[in-house]
C-alpha cells in the first residue's frame, strides 16, 4: 500500500527538507483561484461535493472542447471514444441525473484553448516561480462527473497539479518502478501505446485493466510507490520522470487544472 504524502503550506516552501525531485502536496495553498469560486456551487447536502455553477459557464455554452464518452455494457465490452463538442453537452450531462453506464469527461484541455474570460479564472499559481524557472511548457483543465481515472503514465515535464473541486486520489512512483509497472502490465496485456500520451488503450480493453490493477489492486509489497490525496484548493508538485495514476472520487463536480513546467 503506497504511503502517504506529507503536506506542506505553500508558504513554507524554502524551509528545510523540501525536495523538488519528490512529490510534495501543498495543503490549501489554491484556495484563491477565481475558477472555484465561480465555476462551482457548494452542496448543501455534502460538504465535500460541488455543483457545476451552470449560470456562469452557460455564457460559454458554445465552446467547442474535446470530451472523452465511455460507455459500459452488462454483456460486452466497454466502449470509448472521443470528439468535440460545445460545452454545453458537458455541462448538461454533469447537471442531471447520474448515469453508471455513460461517463463525460473533458480531459486535458488546453487552457490557452478556453474563452478569454475563463482563462482569467486560472491564473498561472505564483508558486511556479519557485519550483522552476517560470517557463510554462503547456497546461490544462480536467472537468468531469466521478468516478474519473487517467491510468498509470509520466509527464514530458514536471507538473503542478491542483484540485478545483471534488476530490481526487493519485498514486505516484519512482521512474524506475513506475517503468517496470508499466512494462509488465504492456507485456501482460499484449499492447502498445506511449506512456505520455493519452491513448484509447489506456482507456478500454485489457491494457488498461492491467495498469489498473497494476495500481490499484496489487499485493506486490515490493513496489513502492506514495499517495496523495487531494480535495479543493490542494496542489501537487508530480517532479519530472515520476509515474502517476489518477482517480477522481466522491460527488458532484470534479476539477483539476495542470500546469507542465520547465
Amino acid at each position: 500500500m503506497p504511503v502517504s504524502i506529507e503536506a506542506r503550506q505553500s508558504r513554507n516552501f524554502a524551509c528545510a527538507g523540501f525536495d523538488a525531485n519528490k512529490p510534495t502536496i501543498f495543503k490549501k495553498s489554491f484556495t484563491s483561484l477565481p475558477a472555484i469560486s465561480k465555476w462551482f456551487t457548494p452542496s448543501t447536502t455534502n460538504s465535500q461535493a460541488y455543483g457545476i455553477n451552470t449560470s456562469y459557464l452557460e455564457q460559454h455554452a458554445s465552446s467547442t472542447v474535446p470530451l472523452e464518452l465511455t460507455r459500459s455494457f452488462p454483456n460486452a465490452p466497454p466502449t470509448f471514444e472521443r470528439f468535440e463538442a460545445p460545452i454545453s453537452l458537458l455541462l448538461a450531462h454533469m447537471s442531471g441525473p447520474p448515469t453508471p453506464n455513460l461517463h463525460m469527461y473533458l480531459a486535458q484541455h488546453s487552457l490557452a484553448d478556453l474563452p478569454a474570460v475563463l482563462q482569467a479564472d486560472l491564473p498561472t499559481p505564483a508558486l511556479l516561480t519557485k519550483l522552476g524557472r517560470g517557463d510554462i511548457y503547456a497546461s490544462s483543465v480536467w472537468l468531469g462527473r466521478p468516478p474519473t481515472r487517467t491510468p498509470l503514465h509520466r509527464d514530458p515535464n514536471p507538473n503542478l497539479f491542483v484540485q478545483l473541486a471534488g476530490q481526487k486520489v493519485i498514486r505516484l512512483f519512482r521512474p524506475e518502478i513506475g517503468r517496470a509497472l508499466y512494462e509488465r502490465a504492456k507485456l501482460r496485456a499484449g499492447g502498445g501505446g506511449r506512456a505520455n500520451m493519452r491513448g484509447e488503450e489506456m482507456m478500454v480493453g485489457d491494457e488498461m485493466q492491467a495498469l489498473e490493477e497494476a495500481v490499484w489492486d496489487s499485493q506486490d509489497e515490493a513496489v513502492e510507490g506514495v499517495e496523495a490525496q487531494l480535495s479543493v484548493g490542494d496542489g501537487l508538485h508530480i517532479p519530472l520522470g515520476w509515474w502517476h495514476a489518477v482517480r477522481g472520487t466522491g460527488e458532484g463536480a470534479n476539477c483539476s487544472a495542470n500546469w507542465w513546467f520547465r
